[in-house]
């Protein structure tokens, strides 16, 4: 299986796009609604058949762009089912798994940012979201979060896999592109190197962040796959 990273620089999100390289068939990962075009002629470029767009939660900061890449290229929209995303073909849970060709993407319940956070594990990677972060984790201070899920989530499931997993997350903040289980094992500030439940919690607690800049405009627009109300200008996606 091959993939590639995306880049939103206005909301430094991640997205990914991945292949299985015999049957061509492809999914995507987070899409911007802001950087559709470039995601589907990187599709059309790399002669991929797009199945499935996947989201790793209902996003605060930035509008998704599943429900147009789904008009364009025929693909499938899959979100974990406590997301009351109505827009979605599919509602997926933990331990479901994506069929992708010859190969699989396995379903990882990671609540605790929200309460619909998902990862997505593929041989030798997994797509974290906003649950783990290079150094950090997603904030935990609405939207469904609790502090104590997401340690929980962590730990017993994303530390649990092999140490040379690499990690892709949802965002950085920092230039970095990826880590793996390991690093964040030893040296995540938040959970690393020993870090107590209790701690982690207290840790959460004390962020004291301002709330995203399109919170609200980005939550009811992500409910509706970002198909609705849609001012930006998408070309050349017939």
């Amino acid at each position: 299986m091959k993939l590639r990273q995306l880049f939103d620089p206005e909301s430094s999100t991640y997205s990914y796009l991945i292949w299985d390289t015999h049957t061509r068939e492809a999914a995507l990962i987070d899409p911007v609604q802001g950087q559709v075009n470039r995601d589907i002629q990187l599709v059309r470029e790399l002669g991929l058949k797009l199945k499935y767009t996947l989201e790793t939660h209902v996003h605060a900061d930035h509008i998704t762009g599943s429900g147009i890449i789904r008009k364009a290229l025929n693909s499938i929209v899959m979100v974990h089912e406590n997301s009351q995303t109505k827009c979605a073909d599919v509602q997926i849970k933990g331990g479901d798994f994506i069929p992708l060709g010859a190969e699989r993407i396995d379903v990882l319940y990671t609540p605790g940012h929200t309460d619909s956070d998902i990862s997505y594990l593929i041989p030798g990677a997994v797509f974290t979201g906003d649950s783990l972060l290079i150094r950090g984790c997603g904030r935990t201070d609405f939207q469904s979060g609790d502090a104590a899920m997401l340690h929980n989530s962590i730990t017993q499931q994303l530390f649990n896999l092999p140490g040379d997993t690499l990690v892709y997350p949802g965002h950085d903040y920092m230039g970095r592109c990826c880590s793996t289980i390991a690093e964040e094992i030893a040296h995540n500030p938040r959970l690393g190197n020993g870090k107590s439940r209790k701690e982690f919690i207290e840790i959460m607690s004390n962020l004291k962040l301002a709330p995203p800049k399109h919170i609200h405009e980005a939550l009811p627009s992500n409910l509706r796959c970002g198909i609705q109300g849609v001012s930006t200008q998408v070309g050349d996606i017939g």
